[in-house]
């Protein structure tokens, strides 16, 4: 049910995300085993599992700020570990990435920080990109604040920008790493309906980082649960909930 409407049909194009048999060492640290998942076209897949199994590591894994220990990650095709530099960004310009802290520039305006990578990876002129501006913090409800820098907003108001400067290059694929970590219920809510928005109204390819397991219920077409650095369940949410592993259970049930 990618973008809650229909199914993608994997038989008839190439997955956007395909990661085989991938791992990842910090060190004498183990964060990644032979980790393998695919998402089709306009599916969002949530990845779970508990704090510091990896999860985030993935995402960077996927833009290509890691380079894997071993495995191959294809993004729109091309194998990111083994692009040049110069290819590695033109494959970054089709994926968003909501970063768990928002990431804006402090000292930059809220209009600024949106416009930051369209002044850097496109060539609009600066009428084309402040409509941009303008219409991307409009589908995030966040015209009003442009001009305020970020530490004037809440949480859940960074996180909204974060999301506007994701989308402003019109991205294929969108990673988000713990979208409504640390935010009420109501402004997690309002998070997910973005996320949901984007999927119905652009049938958009999305990751999503989490370990709220409700804003995986309410985003998700499939999930996939790790446990120290592996990958131990993949489905919907109902064939994790037929599972009678301990950990699925425990963790489903939050006990």
């Amino acid at each position: 049910m990618p973008g809650k409407d229909a199914k993608p049909d994997s038989k008839k194009s190439t997955p956007p995300v395909q990661v085989k048999s991938l791992s990842k060492s910090f060190g004498k640290q183990v964060v990644l085993k032979d980790i393998s998942l695919e998402v089709g076209q306009g599916e969002t897949l949530s990845v779970l599992g508990r704090s510091g199994t990896g999860k985030s590591v993935l995402l960077k894994l996927i833009i290509g700020l890691h380079k894997p220990d071993s495995g191959s990650i294809r993004v729109k095709g091309e194998d990111v570990t083994k692009l040049k530099l110069k290819e590695l960004n033109e494959v970054r310009k089709k994926v968003g990435f909501l970063f768990q802290q928002a990431a804006l520039y402090d000292s930059l305006s809220i209009e600024e920080n949106v416009a930051f990578p369209l002044r850097r990876h496109s060539n609009m002129s600066e009428e084309e990109s402040r409509k941009r501006v303008r219409e991307l913090l409009a589908s995030v409800g966040m015209e009003k604040d442009a001009h305020k820098l970020p530490g004037e907003l809440s949480g859940g108001m960074q996180k909204r920008v974060g999301l506007a400067r994701a989308l402003a290059l019109e991205p294929d694929i969108l990673l988000f790493d713990e979208p409504t970590a640390g935010l009420d219920p109501i402004t997690a809510s309002e998070i997910d309906d973005l996320i949901l928005r984007l999927q119905k109204e652009k049938h958009m390819t999305s990751v999503v980082v989490t370990h709220d397991i409700h804003s995986a219920r309410a985003v998700s077409d499939r999930v996939a649960l790790m446990r120290d650095g592996q990958l131990l369940i993949e489905g919907t949410f109902e064939d994790l909930q037929k599972s009678r592993d301990p950990f699925v259970m425990q963790f489903l049930n939050g006990s």
